[in-house]
């Protein structure tokens, strides 16, 4: 008699990169949920062979990347087939994760997941959006239907001067042309507040009115509870889209089929080896994020080398190695900062720097092995793990908010310890802070948490 069926996963995660798809996956994981990232070297986004972990427990989160963000009108077609890589995997509900500072492609992202989810009758009839990026913890609100980041527009930000994909408008409107916006959501329990959101949602997309996107405001965490309680009550047809803000708010929503594990109810730690280097590979060239490096250079107390690579040192696989005989010269430093070369102004990120660096990394960690990575960068994040084969991230907690880590299964780094960070999030002394943190985990906790023992 055949064995029984792998229970399907709960939640799928669909994120047009990979520190969006982790820092949405721990929000589940700080309530409860066991989650794991799938990683491209065991499968492409949203394939049905993921790389392993804890994605088949009953309350399972599956999380990909499909650096989609990028890619213009080509992200609705990756979209879609992350969409339906999950469906067939058993997903019975979604979540869209865009940046919260709505870079790149979210309008065709958006169309490509409900091309996708919208053709299973069995999650009960047509799909549509429901829009929040607000994520309030770190400073990003949504009012009157136009985004902000500390109560200032995108475009007056960093975001608005980014180099790959600069963002031209703050409106929802704008960015998502056909969209309907509903304003803020009532006051009071949000279980009550959110019948009236979800009956202003199915009004707006009803009949033949042709609406298949919905826009709400957010300026803080309640809010955010009344949006979560709308898309629960609504069913698995609305899909939600937003950051980690909006993500947090629906782990706490959708219903478990189980309580949480003693593992899962653990706070968040950092697991960590007991020697080597910590390594922070800042690929995001984001204003955010080189302030953060040079605070973490000056403010750490113990040893500290920082890699800044030319574009001419990483030109090719003879360039980086004569630089690297330079630049990693024994005894190793506590703690390597690896930054990406800066881009001329008004120039767009080179190709090929985020390969490069991830390179650089996995070569320093072949001479000397590292005992935790931080990646701060969804690309440079993407392509170490591409570089190592890595099939999957069990995702362990946060460090802070804003920045998930967990240990990578398989390839030729199983067992390391990663942490990934959006380039734009977090205070000047966040990477310090988590830096401080891993330095102070050491023989006492085990590497890799899938050893934990009950």
């Amino acid at each position: 008699m055949p064995g029984p069926a792998p229970v399907p996963v709960r939640v799928g995660v669909v994120a047009d990169d990979l520190t969006g798809a982790a820092d949405t996956a721990v929000q589940f994981v700080a309530s409860g949920w066991a989650a794991v990232l799938d990683l491209p070297g065991g499968s492409s986004p949203g394939s049905s062979s993921p790389g392993g972990g804890p994605a088949d427990a009953p309350d399972g989160v599956l999380a990909v990347s499909t650096d989609a963000r990028a890619l213009g009108e080509g992200a609705r077609a990756v979209t879609a087939a992350a969409v339906r890589g999950l469906r067939e995997r058993g997903a019975a509900h979604l979540y869209l994760k865009v940046d919260s500072t709505l870079r790149g492609s979210v309008a065709a992202q958006v169309a490509g997941a409900l091309d996708a989810w919208d053709s299973g009758d069995a999650r009960g009839g047509r799909a549509v959006a429901v829009v929040c990026p607000a994520y309030p913890a770190m400073g990003r609100t949504v009012v009157d239907g136009v985004a902000l980041v500390d109560g200032r527009r995108l475009e007056e930000g960093p975001a608005g001067r980014d180099p790959v994909t600069p963002v031209a408008t703050s409106v929802l409107g704008e960015l998502l042309p056909g969209a309907v916006h509903l304003g803020r959501p009532g006051t009071g329990p949000s279980e009550r507040a959110g019948r009236a959101l979800l009956d202003a949602v199915l009004a707006a997309s009803g009949g033949d009115t042709g609406v298949r996107v919905v826009t709400v405001d957010a300026a803080d965490d309640a809010d955010l509870a009344v949006v979560a309680a709308a898309v629960a009550a609504g069913g698995p047809a609305l899909v939600p889209v937003g950051s980690a803000g909006l993500a947090g708010a629906l782990a706490r929503c959708w219903p478990r089929t189980s309580a949480p594990t003693a593992e899962s109810s653990r706070p968040p730690h950092a697991a960590v080896r007991s020697a080597g280097a910590v390594l922070v590979l800042v690929s995001s060239l984001h204003d955010v994020a080189r302030e953060q490096a040079d605070v973490l250079r000056g403010g750490w107390s113990g040893s500290v080398t920082h890699l800044a690579p030319t574009h001419a040192d990483l030109a090719d696989d003879a360039a980086r190695a004569r630089w690297l005989a330079t630049a990693d010269r024994p005894p190793r430093p506590d703690l390597l900062v690896l930054t990406a070369p800066p881009e001329p102004a008004g120039a767009a990120a080179a190709p090929g720097v985020a390969t490069a660096l991830a390179d650089a990394v996995a070569a320093l960690h072949g001479r000397e092995p590292l005992r935790a990575v931080v990646a701060v960068g969804g690309d440079g994040a993407e392509a170490l793990v591409r570089r190592w084969a890595a099939t999957g991230l069990s995702v362990a907690g946060a460090l802070a908010e804003g920045v998930p880590h967990g240990v990578l299964i398989g390839g030729v780094s199983d067992g390391l310890p990663l942490a990934t960070k959006a380039g734009g999030f977090g205070a000047p002394g966040t990477l310090l802070d988590v830096v401080q943190r891993l330095s102070q985990k050491h023989t006492d906790q085990l590497a890799d948490p899938r050893r934990d023992q009950p």
